[in-house]
């Protein structure tokens, strides 16, 4: 009878850390904290996630989910213990990394914090479970579609927030089912010291113009690619997201459907306020119209932009080369990457 309470108890308890709802796990991956080279100009302490300790970036990896689905993310923490000590702002605060995110669903024990005593040690791991919910007209839940992040919530302080400027973040996407599907995604943090991806100046756009390969710091399309951006906002400070030569529906989806009336009142804009912790998607065409060239892509608070906060979206000609700019020859056509930016597609946690 011990071992059938013990069983009950333990079924019982496996089930907590789901929320309500998820009934099957989709998907299961694997997340590694890591450290990164410290930053080549303020020689801050970088880290990032990555679906393996050698692809860690800042962003990290894109996670697209489906309402409907249940992700197991089995984060681990490889930060070194030195590392995370020296981001402490309190002797007395925990070692460890964590996940938490915004916009789907997940229980206390999945929500990344010291008080929950849900964040990782390390050398540990730890399962996070998220339900991305879907849209239920009978019980009034509104969904969870829509453009999110995640990051730390533990590293060097309660709120994580040494670990978000060293580089613990990273987008979500949750799709409704027949949402229209982009051909590249790429996630764009806007933070403090005017940077994007915690990069300003040069170190924002690093394309290298003879083979430009889809990144953080290469933000590049053929002609007629449809184009996501997810924006987030970290840090303390409020900007805007610019795009030269393009402009979106400001929309769920970044995209017009529907009836006419629905269509003549929906704006259509070319630049957005984000703060901190705001997230938004913008879905443009590369090009469309305008063609291929170099276009600015900025914060347009004015002082932002004048102190570095910019890079720039190359858009590719037919034939997926870059278009000679500042004095620089055409370079060769553009490696092909897969949907989602360039990340590997497992980055989208679509894999078992």
């Amino acid at each position: 009878m011990a071992a059938v309470n013990a069983a009950a108890a333990a079924a019982a308890a496996a089930g907590a850390e789901r929320p309500g709802g998820c009934t099957v796990i989709d998907r299961r991956f694997n997340l590694y904290a890591v450290e990164l080279p410290k930053d080549p100009v303020t020689n801050q302490i970088r880290l990032g996630y990555g679906l393996t300790p050698e692809s860690a970036s800042y962003p990290g990896p894109l996670i697209e989910m489906i309402e409907g689905q249940c992700f197991a993310i089995t984060l681990y923490n490889q930060v070194p213990v030195a590392t995370l000590e020296a981001l402490r702002t309190d002797p007395n605060h925990p070692v460890g990394v964590s996940l938490h995110t915004h916009g789907v669903k997940y229980t206390q024990m999945s929500d990344g914090t010291v008080h929950s005593n849900s964040f990782v040690p390390p050398g540990g791991s730890r399962t996070y479970i998220w339900y991305a919910q879907p849209r239920n007209t009978t019980t009034g839940a509104q969904g969870t579609a829509g453009y999110w992040w995640y990051h730390d919530h533990v590293g060097g302080g309660p709120h994580g927030t040494p670990g978000i400027a060293s580089g613990l973040f990273g987008g979500v996407v949750v799709r409704r089912q027949g949402d229209p599907r982009p051909d590249r995604t790429y996630v764009l943090a806007f933070g403090d010291r005017q940077t994007i991806n915690l990069r300003r100046s040069s170190e924002a756009d690093t394309c290298d113009e003879q083979n430009p390969v889809p990144g953080p710091t290469c933000v590049v399309a053929k002609v007629g690619e449809k184009v996501e951006f997810l924006v987030i906002g970290i840090g303390n400070d409020m900007h805007t997201f610019h795009v030269h030569g393009h402009s979106w529906a400001d929309t769920r989806t970044g995209v017009i459907d529907g009836s006419k009336q629905l269509v003549d009142s929906v704006p259509i804009i070319d630049n957005k306020t984000v703060g901190p912790g705001d997230t938004f998607g913008a879905r443009v065409i590369a090009g469309e119209s305008v063609g291929p060239g170099h276009w600015m892509l900025h914060c347009h608070m004015q002082f932002h932009s004048d102190l570095g906060m910019s890079t720039t979206f190359h858009v590719l000609d037919q034939n997926g080369a870059m278009t000679a700019h500042a004095g620089h020859a055409p370079a060769n056509p553009v490696q092909a990457a897969p949907a989602g930016g360039g990340q590997d597609a497992t980055a989208h946690g679509n894999h078992g």
